[in-house]
């Protein structure tokens, strides 16, 4: 019989423990091990026994969750996964947590929300699979300094994209795909990218809350300008819109001008925002003018859209297994015969423009 994941729960309170481990319990994969009210007794609790997963709260007594993740990274690395309310002004504090090492970003069950009670259960139990595969290595941790960047004004005007580029009808787009490690291989990538990429519309699986200081904070460190995209944004050179949590993305054509349409609706692939359907509406709106990529991830959700962007005559990229925190997504893509190309991390931004300007 399959051994099953192993889970410290770490968190201040005692009602948020419990709902944890009710939801986790239940789950035939999963044991709750043990739980712990702050990071020092969480210590004691791994000192005895070693858990395949941590579930962290990032706001504790005694000792904060981001100098507790810092330790463990750094000293014997365990996937953790932090579990967050998530408010606006602790979204900061959620994108350190990845920068940290953490392998995923949850969003707190919300107690009397049936609704989101339901759905929590089933990204809370993933999220604790996905980070199980995780393959991690001790850090080290410094803050080097950010060089300054260009605004979007200085690095494209937007009348002469408009007019000079977007008119094109064979303009290119590049739709990415990423979940489980997405968030820091996302930074590599779109760091190496020149500010007159193709146009880039992204899924990584987030929560709501989440997806907007995520951009802001690529924001600041890319060349290419990145946003949280908004119904009808245009699809420019130069910039990367990333799918907002708890919404569907998909890429829409009216006449040479591409642009992005948010849906609400059900999970997809078992998630919300789908790379499947943002690379679904890739294949049937943008063809062979598209450049379809998938990134680190677990399970299978855009394996059968970028099948269909490459039906459709669109290039196909995978990221290597080596470069990924969990080889799940780009590996049932590959093994459906969706990819033209495995690249590693390093090599996905030239292959990108390589691609995207062929």
């Amino acid at each position: 019989m399959k051994e099953k994941i192993k889970v410290l729960i770490v968190d201040d309170s005692a009602i948020v423990r419990q709902t944890l481990t009710s939801i986790l319990s239940e789950d035939p994969e999963i044991e709750v091990l043990s739980v712990a009210s702050d990071p020092l007794i969480a210590a004691e609790k791994i000192h005895l026994a070693v858990p395949d997963v941590i579930t962290l709260d990032v706001e504790m007594p005694r000792m904060d969750g981001l100098t507790f993740l810092q330790k463990i990274m750094s000293q014997h690395p365990i996937p953790v996964v932090v579990c967050s309310s998530l408010a606006e002004e602790g979204s900061e504090t959620a994108l350190r947590a990845l920068e940290y090492g953490a392998v995923e970003v949850i969003e707190k069950p919300r107690l009397g929300a049936k609704k989101f009670l339901e759905e929590a259960r089933v990204h809370i139990c993933d999220a604790v699979k996905a980070a199980s595969h995780a393959r991690l290595k001790p850090r080290q941790f410094f803050h080097p300094d950010i060089p300054p960047k260009l605004t979007a004004d200085a690095m494209l005007a937007k009348g002469k994209t408009r007019s000079d580029s977007m008119l094109r009808t064979t303009e290119r787009v590049i739709a990415v795909g990423a979940s489980t490690g997405g968030t820091e291989a996302l930074r590599s990538m779109l760091e190496a990218l020149p500010p007159d990429t193709p146009g880039i519309v992204i899924v990584q699986h987030m929560p709501e809350n989440f997806t907007r200081a995520f951009a802001q904070r690529l924001d600041t460190i890319c060349r290419v300008s990145v946003k949280e995209a908004e119904n009808n944004d245009t699809v420019l050179r130069g910039r990367a819109l990333i799918a907002p949590g708890n919404h569907h993305i998909l890429l829409k054509r009216s006449g040479a001008r591409y642009y992005v349409e948010i849906k609400d609706g059900p999970l997809v692939s078992r998630h919300r925002p789908s790379v499947d359907v943002l690379f679904r509406s890739a294949a049937r709106y943008a063809g062979q003018n598209a450049v379809g990529v998938i990134m680190t991830g677990m399970g299978d959700d855009g394996a059968k859209g970028l099948l269909e962007m490459k039906e459709a005559g669109a290039v196909t990229i995978a990221q290597d297994e080596e470069s990924c925190v969990v080889f799940g997504m780009p590996k049932k893509a590959i093994e459906l015969g969706a990819v033209d190309k495995v690249v590693p991390l390093e090599g996905l931004s030239d292959a990108i423009l390589r691609e995207g300007n062929r």
